[in-house]
């Protein structure tokens, strides 16, 4: 298939591409090379040249991240690393939705996973739901970050849109000690701390800490978390060993969506409370190395991984909200219902004081424990013209989850208060076991001076166990095994004036998690995103990727520019259960993504400056009936995506005036956003009477400015302080068509016509102006 071409960006790219090529192309120095290795698999390895590799991979080291003055390593990767997004569907900056070329790596359980995250080699997404929890990464201890695109085989099961790579610091890379204070606002604190020593006969050892506090810009938003990770190893020679452990916990709110009104009134207000999810980890890893010759390294991975997650909704009771829509017409002065559907669990006609004694509220409260046990093998070569890496890896992952929901009222806050008297009720709850093998290969193989090729597989072998319990009681274990061989095949050519070509064809799988598993009949539908009825069979989901592009790099500046396309077959997506409030997970015929990323760096002297820019489309590319808050959408090819901006642009500007001072502004602009219920361009579903409801409740494009400064008056000593949103620019990050239940902030009864729910937009509202200064001691 060819690569699909986009007329109207043609031009675009062409002037841009010149713009900074030009410059860039006048200061080459062929005779100084610039030459960085990276990792081709999760474990270390001898490593390939970056300007080897058929696909354009993303690095950041520790001072760059610094330098930026972020808060954390997510605002890091949404203000620097290009085709990254951020939705801040939960407000909270530990709990961050990020998407990579429209696949996500979210907290949101139940949230479509596309990329795998990886910290020293483990993944980390976790086994219910392959949710990533960014709360529960040692930032103190992080020295790199890679972000590799695409449907890499060889980073095994979910890195369908790419892989996320991790790596941490150690006693023998960081000796010395670091400490960094910040504070900011809404309350925010942050003290980070580390210790790196180098010790008589190869030891070395490493600890780092974080601890970090805030009162949150949402009201009922305060937060807070903490982590330890220490590691200790030797190094004889070539060879070396470490063995690290990670501590993390958190408790963090995440208040979720505003409808138009409340916000509008108030951007700070929550719709309902609490929303607070509490966290824990543990994690041991062993790594070790050893050469068998000066070519040829042999690397090993043996992990545990403990996690604990304990979650508290306050949400409207799903009764109250089925009567609050189904008597909307209200009831007579003898309180008989004026609508036939205005009827009771059993289907009589509910009355006006039955609707009126109803639970409006409910608190979901979930618990979960997993534990991951895993081992991975990997040799690395490098015979000159070839640099080959082969490999071995299994996990084995164990999941128990349980779901009780309680019967409550709301105080004036919209805060969901217990009934006195009232118990938690099991909704739902599994035990589960997932395990999943891999083996793999991967060559670099030098055709000539000039040209290489990439080539690399992977075959895959998981199965999912799964046993149910729910209001009936215990269901029968259903067990589910899956299979996949995926390739990739990529060519680099380096022309004459430094100038490389690159192209890439990979195709890469993820498996059902349990929790689309668990709500996968539509015969027995579920509440999104935590509810569990029954588990079907689903096809694992299969991304190909076709990407092209060139590259140019030097000690001054580098160049990227690529066109890709990602195709996804049978997509798991949550489809509506007929006529219901409810849905089920379901394969999905075909998704795409495609579009275009451009990168660029370059030093003027006393300057430096850096642009990305992404154009993406992603969208159904079969047709279907999708589930969308109240609404039952209509999709076809063609049809958007939500919350995916087409465009976005990142610009960064670093001034020295002298050897203690750097100054910088960064801004980052995204176009329109497609609500969630909207894609097909309606506000409500249609009806046989009724004219169809044309509309356009999309997000509108926004761009923010953040400026930073640090003075460093010594070696040790570095002061800085960043402004974001700088404009204190009113802005939202995501969408949803639902029904408001609480119009003009008032809980609607259904008893009464003029007090009904509202169909409404709910937005995921930015953060306004914030301040943040700190300081980095080291010696």
């Amino acid at each position: 298939m060819p690569l699909p071409l986009y007329p109207r960006f043609v031009s675009l790219l062409g002037a841009a591409c010149g713009a900074i090529a030009a410059p860039v192309l006048a200061q080459t120095d062929p005779a100084m090379p610039v030459v960085e290795v990276v990792g081709t698999t999760p474990l270390p390895g001898i490593g390939v040249d970056r300007a080897l590799l058929p696909y354009p991979v993303q690095t950041a080291g520790k001072a760059e991240r610094e330098r930026s003055g972020a808060a954390n390593l997510s605002e890091y990767m949404a203000q620097n690393l290009t085709g990254v997004n951020v939705n801040e569907v939960q407000g909270s900056p530990f709990q961050n939705d990020l998407t990579f070329r429209g696949y996500r790596a979210s907290p949101l359980l139940g949230a479509p996973q596309g990329i795998s995250v990886f910290l020293d080699g483990i993944r980390i997404n976790e086994a219910f739901g392959d949710v990533v929890n960014w709360d529960m990464l040692p930032e103190a201890a992080i020295s790199s970050v890679m972000l590799v695109p695409g449907a890499n085989p060889t980073y095994g099961l979910n890195a369908l849109g790419g892989a996320l790579a991790f790596r941490t610091r150690s006693g023998r890379t960081d000796p010395g000690f670091e400490a960094g204070l910040s504070l900011g606002s809404f309350g925010r604190k942050r003290i980070d701390l580390a210790y790196g020593g180098q010790f008589d006969g190869g030891w070395h050892a490493f600890v780092a800490g974080t601890r970090f506090a805030e009162n949150g810009w949402r009201d009922h938003s305060d937060g807070r978390l903490g982590n330890v990770f220490a590691k200790l190893g030797r190094s004889i020679g070539g060879d070396s060993w470490s063995l690290a452990l990670l501590q993390g916990s958190s408790t963090l709110v995440g208040n979720g969506l505003l409808p138009d009104d409340l916000y509008e009134n108030r951007r700070r207000t929550v719709y309902t409370h609490p929303d607070r999810s509490r966290n824990r980890v543990q994690q041991l890893a062993f790594n070790a190395e050893h050469w068998l010759d000066k070519d040829t390294v042999v690397s090993t991975l043996v992990f545990g991984r403990k996690s604990r997650r304990a979650t508290v909704n306050g949400d409207i009771h799903p009764a109250y909200e089925a009567y609050a829509d189904a008597c909307a017409d209200g009831f007579d002065a003898a309180g008989a219902p004026r609508d036939d559907d205005c009827v009771d669990n059993a289907g009589n006609p509910l009355t006006r004081d039955a609707a009126l004694g109803l639970a409006p509220g409910v608190l979901n409260q979930t618990r979960s424990r997993q534990s991951a046990y895993g081992f991975g093998l990997n040799l690395s070569r490098d015979s000159g013209i070839h640099k080959l890496s082969v490999g071995f890896a299994a996990e084995r992952n164990r999941v128990r989850y349980a779901q009780t929901t309680e019967d409550a009222g709301f105080d004036a806050s919209r805060g969901a208060v217990p009934f006195p008297g009232a118990a938690p009720a099991l909704d739902a709850a599994v035990r589960g076991h997932a395990w999943n093998a891999g083996v793999y290969a991967a060559d670099t193989l030098a055709l000539s001076g000039s040209t290489h090729l990439t080539a690399s597989a992977r075959y895959n072998v998981a199965k999912v166990t799964n046993t149910l319990t729910d209001e009936d009681g215990v269901q029968p274990t259903e067990s589910f095994r899956y299979t996949k061989l995926n390739p990739a095949l990529g060519i680099t050519h380096r022309l004459a004036g430094g100038w490389t070509l690159f192209a890439n064809l990979a195709r890469n799988t993820r498996v059902p998690t349990v929790i689309e598993l668990g709500c996968a009949d539509p015969e027995q539908p579920c509440a999104l995103p935590t509810g569990l009825q029954a588990d079907p069979f689903l096809e694992q989901v299969s991304s190909r990727t076709i990407e092209a592009g060139a590259r140019f790099g030097d000690r001054k500046g580098a160049l990227s520019v690529s066109a890709y396309q990602s195709s996804n077959r049978d997509d798991i997506l949550f489809l509506r259960a007929g006529a219901t409030q409810l849905g089920y997970f379901d394969n999905f015929e075909r998704t795409r993504h495609r579009g275009i990323d451009l990168s660029a760096q370059r030093g003027f002297g006393r300057f430096a400056a850096r642009l990305g820019y992404s154009y993406l489309e992603a969208t159904y590319d079969a047709h279907g009936s999708l589930f969308a808050g109240e609404r039952t959408v209509q999709v076809g090819p063609g049809t958007r995506i939500a919350g995916l901006p087409r465009h976005t642009v990142k610009l960064g500007l670093d001034w020295r005036p002298s050897a203690q001072w750097t100054i910088g502004a960064d801004l980052v602009a995204v176009s329109s956003l497609v609500t969630q219920g909207n894609e097909d361009g309606l506000l409500e579903d249609p009806e046989d009477d009724e004219p169809l409801a044309l509309g356009d409740a999309g997000i509108a494009g926004h761009a923010l400015l953040a400026l930073r400064a640090s003075y460093k008056p010594s070696r040790q000593l570095e002061f800085y302080a960043r402004v974001n949103n700088v404009l204190d620019r009113r802005y939202e990050t995501y969408g949803v068509l639902a029904e408001n239940l609480f119009p003009g902030g008032v809980l609607a009864q259904p008893a009464l016509a003029t007090e009904g729910a509202q169909d409404a937009r709910f937005v995921a509202p930015g953060a306004p102006r914030s301040i943040n200064v700190g300081m980095n001691f080291r010696f």
